[in-house]
């Protein structure tokens, strides 16, 4: 064995030769796993998802699929990016694969390294690893999402669910009620996110104040909130979801404040420049307010991150959606800290969206449609020198 190991301050990795990539947090838990081209995420609830580009071979057990069932496809379709969530039995024996590897790593390894194999990874066996789903559950309620560049902060909620939850698009927070937490209880919540990370805490960046709409709350309510935050996690810089519904309320000096406690970055729901697809989404506000609010988040001295629907209206509302979003963007006061995220449209069967859109006979994006719409929108977006990102929400894990 050529062993490959890195020891860093938040993680461990192992690579036995150029086709295997184990990271470890500093409780020695796995976080991703490469091996033959297909990479395993972790989560903290111990899910395990595989991703892959498909292969020559792939490709034709598609095309054969789709000679039998005349299912079609373009090629753009066929090489996307392919995903699975593992059963529990398949994530136990990728986690008996992947400790029998760190195993076979010992004594090959040297210093703080075999240090770490030794007293945080071996540790851990295949149904330990799994019971951290029913650690996770005593500490958190589900999470249903987060932005991209949050898979790996430190999640606190603040509130469970989101005070809106009428989007005609949306299912994140159906399965529960908007409730937010008391002082003292966000504080016995903090102390067993503690707990429950561990060393692992050294892996994650910045703090995200969740749920949906955590930025909801009072002034008077997030303060002893953002300040227990900063005692617990003072390295960490605050983020969190708002709508535009809730946010235009609350004054500068307010988000001021609240920057001064350690906000960095307010991510908000966009979703279309159109204000008459906005309506047909059942999304409180307008564009107009929505430029005014982000320009006091500016003032404020917040950063900001704005989430656009690529596909959302189907054809007919195609280029409206794309030049009423690109002019409002155009309009916002955005620097070098804010970025619009584009997320793909995913269109849930039994939705409220779905049979709106049905009855207003609007014809849906192909995926290959929608790829070329984000890249259109990603173009126009960086040459007015905005920062433009993909958002998958079928992606996330945590």
């Amino acid at each position: 064995m050529e062993l490959l190991a890195v020891a860093k301050p938040g993680y461990t990795s192992l690579s036995p030769d150029r086709s295997t990539v184990a990271s470890f947090d500093r409780e020695g838990r796995l976080y991703a796993y490469f091996k033959a081209g297909i990479t395993f995420r972790r989560s903290l609830a111990s899910a395990v998802e595989a991703r892959w580009k498909p292969g020559p071979q792939d490709e034709q057990d598609r095309l054969t699929q789709d000679a039998q069932d005349g299912s079609g496809g373009t090629p753009m379709e066929r090489g996307q990016r392919q995903r699975r969530r593992l059963s529990p039995s398949e994530a136990g024996e990728l986690f008996r694969e992947v400790y029998a590897m760190a195993a076979a790593c010992v004594p090959h390894a040297q210093g703080e390294v075999r240090e770490r194999l030794e007293q945080e990874i071996l540790r851990w066996t295949p149904d330990s690893l799994l019971g951290e789903a029913e650690r996770f559950a005593r500490v958190y309620k589900p999470i249903s999402i987060l932005p991209p560049d949050h898979y790996l902060s430190i999640v606190l909620q603040a509130t469970e669910g989101c005070t809106w939850n009428r989007c005609t698009f949306c299912s994140f927070y159906q399965d529960r009620p908007f409730r937010a937490k008391s002082t003292d209880e966000f504080a016995e919540h903090v102390a067993a996110v503690r707990r429950f990370l561990g060393r692992g805490v050294l892996m994650r960046k910045g703090v995200f104040l969740a749920d949906g709409n955590a930025l909801a709350l009072s002034h008077a309510r997030l303060e002893p909130m953002f300040r227990l935050v900063r005692q617990a996690f003072p390295a960490h810089r605050i983020y969190s979801f708002v709508d535009l519904y809730t946010g235009e309320r609350r004054p500068v000096d307010e988000w001021r404040h609240l920057v001064q406690l350690g906000l960095h970055r307010v991510y908000i729901g966009m979703e279309t420049g159109l204000d008459e697809l906005l309506k047909f989404l059942n999304k409180p506000g307008s564009q107009e307010e929505l430029s005014a609010f982000v320009a006091d988040l500016k003032q404020a001295g917040a950063a900001v991150g704005l989430i656009v629907m690529v596909g959302v209206g189907g054809v007919q509302y195609r280029e409206a959606h794309a030049r009423a979003t690109l002019a409002a963007v155009a309009r916002m006061p955005l620097g070098r800290e804010d970025l619009v995220y584009l997320s793909p449209f995913i269109e849930h069967p039994g939705s409220v969206y779905a049979a709106r859109r049905q009855e207003a006979g609007l014809t849906p994006l192909t995926p290959a449609e929608t790829e070329t719409e984000l890249r259109r929108l990603a173009t126009s977006l960086r040459a007015g020198g905005v920062r433009a990102a993909r958002y998958d929400i079928r992606e996330f894990i945590y």
